[in-house]
């Protein structure tokens, strides 16, 4: 799950039209607005809740929320909250203004990639008392580069209901609006924050038939970008931000066309899905080749520019650094 804020928490839609007409805001009743969440609870208090109030099967419900605009809940999501007992969250202020933004007033609790073993079994515990225990991210489909998987195998092994409850996705939105095939298509999450690391990581997916879908922060984009040319070669590519937000985002081309305008713009704000295209046979001509060298020489030294080039290119190293040499000294 791509982390987001959502936008407007008074306004649960807030669209503008292409004729760039006034915002239609369709906003939540004063009474939603005034309703408060109760305190974060202990691990240790789902037993003491008391009788479940009957209105779900004891069970696991992995409810998946808004990624930027409010209006995107589905009724069944609302239908679920309203009847769970207990609410699991990464975040009970994220959290938090959801329910109050529909008027739900329901216990909180966190539960992340920290939560301990022992938490995990008061949760399951709590599921065979006879409680609904709903389970969310602070955007998006929970367990989709989120925590969860742990509890659910757990309460698989424990022969409890579990059922999902389905809604949005950053990442099945970023592959709709890339432009780029989706009959096939690997999500790989957020890559390793270290250049050596995600690299390592990429080259295992070079070869992947299909697309890949990869979740991305803004002071890391260019860098990230950068490795993703230097395994892959230059494939067309999509990056996507604020998705389903007023200034939603999506900026298309080449790796090395979308590189040079970060590199020149700086970062991007919010969060990103990048989806990039399949490996295929790409031909490169001589004026190509030297206008990706110039590029890659604007951040790079001749050896770093020619190994990058060659490796996106598929044209042999010496020759490319070769013409780097030559271009470098003009």
């Amino acid at each position: 799950m791509i982390k987001s804020t959502l936008q407007n928490n008074t306004a649960p839609s807030q669209e503008v039209s292409r004729n760039g007409s006034q915002p239609i805001v369709n906003k939540v009743s004063p009474a939603a607005q005034t309703q408060t969440a109760e305190d974060d609870m202990n691990p240790d208090d789902f037993i003491a809740l008391g009788k479940p109030n009957g209105d779900l099967k004891p069970g696991l419900y992995l409810i998946a929320t808004p990624i930027g605009n409010l209006r995107d809940i589905t009724f069944r999501a609302l239908d679920t909250l309203n009847g769970a007992d207990i609410v699991l969250c990464e975040d009970t202020r994220v959290t938090g203004k959801l329910l109050r933004a529909y008027g739900f007033k329901k216990p909180m609790q966190v539960y992340n990639d920290h939560s301990s073993d022992k938490q995990r079994e008061n949760i399951i515990a709590a599921v065979q008392s006879g409680q609904a225990v709903a389970i969310l991210s602070d955007a998006g489909t929970p367990l989709i580069s989120d925590p969860g998987y742990k509890l659910v195998r757990l309460a698989i092994e424990a022969g409890l209901h579990i059922t999902s409850v389905p809604g949005p996705s950053a990442a099945l939105c970023g592959v709709q609006l890339s432009g780029l095939p989706t009959n096939q298509f690997s999500f790989l999450g957020f890559l390793p924050p270290k250049s050596a690391a995600r690299i390592t990581a990429l080259q295992a997916w070079a070869d992947a038939p299909g697309s890949l879908v990869i979740y991305e922060t803004g002071p890391r984009l260019a860098d990230s970008l950068t490795d993703m040319m230097q395994v892959l070669g230059d494939r067309e590519v999509a990056v996507t931000r604020e998705l389903t937000k007023m200034f939603e985002e999506v900026r298309r081309g080449m790796l090395s066309e979308v590189i040079a305008h970060y590199t020149e713009n700086g970062p991007p704000k919010g969060e990103i899905v990048v989806v990039i295209a399949p490996k295929g046979e790409v031909v490169v001509s001589t004026e190509s080749l030297e206008q990706q060298i110039i590029k890659a020489l604007e951040t790079m030294s001749v050896r770093d520019a020619a190994e990058m080039v060659a490796k996106a290119s598929g044209k042999p190293k010496r020759a490319i650094y070769t013409l780097a040499l030559k271009l470098a000294s003009k």
